[in-house]
């Protein structure tokens, strides 16, 4: 198999892992259950359900941070290929880097969304 196909296949399966153990973690009803009515400041969580958000939350940025860097690399590559044979490219190739980098950001939306919950 090609090294592209390998890192595509682990980003996939790592993105995969962390969304079932996301979703373990936020659908528990007993996790956060409550035994007695208490301010909203003094929530009561229980402390491995909030170790496994801090994991996932982690988790969401890495993955999405790895997966990219591969995707700027590559179209970085690209588009510097694109640049050189054509200068005039060049608003096209920020787009497209740009949205490679969107990758990050979706994974750090994401473990807000999980730090949130927890």
């Amino acid at each position: 198999m090609s090294k592209s196909v390998l890192v595509a296949g682990s980003l996939f399966v790592s993105a995969v892992l962390v969304a079932v153990l996301a979703s373990v973690l936020l659908w528990q009803p007993q996790a956060f259950a409550q035994t007695e009515v208490v301010e909203v400041t003094e929530r009561l969580i229980d402390p491995s359900v909030q170790r496994w958000g801090f994991v996932a939350a982690a988790l969401a940025t890495a993955i999405g941070a790895l997966g990219a860097a591969y995707a700027v690399a590559t179209v970085g590559a690209a588009s510097v290929g694109a640049l050189a044979e054509k200068p005039e490219l060049f608003g096209r190739v920020i787009i497209l880097v740009g949205l490679a980098e969107g990758i990050a950001i979706y994974g750090l939306i994401v473990s807000v969304l999980i730090l949130n919950k927890i």
